[in-house]
């Protein structure tokens, strides 16, 4: 059992410290919109543009190309979001959940989701960790509710491919909200459908 813990929590260390780039602080106010998004609808209030309400949606699981031999990891995703003008989603909710199987053991982590954003064939989603499998390294190694985010780039044909931003370390900073890193983990098994706001259907399968 000490075995499993320690390598799994050796394995989330290497995934935190590449993550590392992307793990800037929160802003005070994560729901604040960003200059850009504010510029955006000054603009359209200035020329008198009606809102626009327009929807994106993302579910699937897959395995993903996990280049350690005998381990496993997968990625389960749930998640949708309503947009005005702009990018910034006005509302998103769903899950997703992390599995990353060690010597036949499965540790699993189950997210909130706390934004949703797409673009053609591309999302970002990012959530707060609220469940673990038994004995998960995370549950001592990372702050409660810590966030962590994944990217997903969804052809309509060609290969699909995963990031996954892994956490920062306890007591450090949040991932910021939306944010993830490039999608490089070929999907291998399984796979997605998205559906951007401004396409229509978009899908791997």
């Amino acid at each position: 059992m000490l075995k499993h813990a320690l390598r799994a929590a050796a394995v989330l260390a290497l995934v935190a410290v590449v993550a590392a780039p992307v793990a800037v602080a929160a802003p005070a106010s994560e729901s604040a919109p960003t200059p850009a998004a504010i510029a955006v609808l000054a603009h359209g209030a200035a020329h008198g543009a009606p809102a626009v309400t327009s929807a994106s949606a993302l579910k699937g699981q897959a395995r993903l190309g996990y280049e350690v031999a005998g381990e496993e990891v997968r990625v389960t995703v749930d998640a949708r979001s309503t947009f005005d003008l702009g990018s910034i989603p006005t509302r998103s909710w769903g899950s997703f959940r992390i599995s990353h199987v060690i010597d036949g053991r499965d540790y699993w982590g189950d997210f909130e989701v706390d934004c949703l954003t797409t673009g053609g064939p591309t999302a970002t989603v990012t959530g707060r960790l609220v469940r673990t499998s038994p004995v998960h390294p995370w549950q001592t190694h990372l702050d409660p509710h810590t966030r962590m985010g994944l990217s997903f780039h969804v052809p309509r044909n060609g290969e699909a491919r995963v990031g996954l931003s892994g956490a920062t370390a306890k007591g450090a900073p949040l991932l910021t909200r939306c944010m993830a890193p490039a999608a490089d983990m070929a999907v291998v098994d399984g796979g997605y459908i998205l559906r951007d706001r401004n396409a229509s259907l978009v899908s791997d399968r």
